[in-house]
């Protein structure tokens, strides 16, 4: 049964791709083009962090082994950005410190970000606005861009996980 792939630890090559898949969906490039988010390290943390509070948020929902991919999906979002902090030339002394504020700026907005999707749109314009646009912009559209995914991956189950892709949206399609 495909729980039995998760006993002990999650798949390395499911959660690489998921990972992947995360990155991915967080570089579209119509998001920087189209949906004003900046295109610098804030923007493309903003990004990221949404679609993997996405992710995450569905994961943590459904039956196990889903929590525990969501676990071992973190812990590589938290290992490459470690690795991007110390490429950016952060220094091991710092690392620690920068490393706190990347979680907690993570888990606030992936906190945000699942307050806001259980109440209306208004509340999650509200919020994307806040941590994407700094409260400068409209967050209208990249709302109902993550509303649709929201949706989408409401629907998906821990198979459609293993099987991928989990972000089957297309941010040029969102009007």
């Amino acid at each position: 049964m495909i729980f039995g792939l998760f006993r002990g630890g999650a798949n390395r090559g499911l959660i690489e791709r998921l990972h992947a898949e995360i990155v991915t969906a967080a570089r579209d490039p119509v998001l920087f083009t189209q949906y004003g988010i900046a295109d610098d390290i804030d923007g493309r943390f903003e990004s990221l962090a949404l679609h993997a509070a996405l992710a995450l948020c569905r994961l943590n929902r459904l039956p196990p082994s889903g929590p525990e991919i969501a676990q071992d999906l973190t812990d590589t979002l938290f290992r490459h950005f470690d690795a991007a902090l110390r490429e950016m030339g952060v220094g091991d002394i710092s690392v620690p410190k920068r490393m706190k504020g990347l979680a907690a700026a993570f888990l606030g907005r992936a906190s945000a970000y699942d307050r806001a999707l259980s109440q209306d749109h208004s509340a999650l314009c509200a919020a994307l606005a806040r941590n994407v646009y700094a409260g400068r912009g409209n967050a209208d559209r990249l709302a109902r861009y993550v509303e649709a995914i929201d949706a989408a991956l409401g629907e998906a189950t821990l198979a459609d996980f293993v099987r991928g892709p989990i972000f089957r949206v297309n941010a040029a399609a969102v009007d």
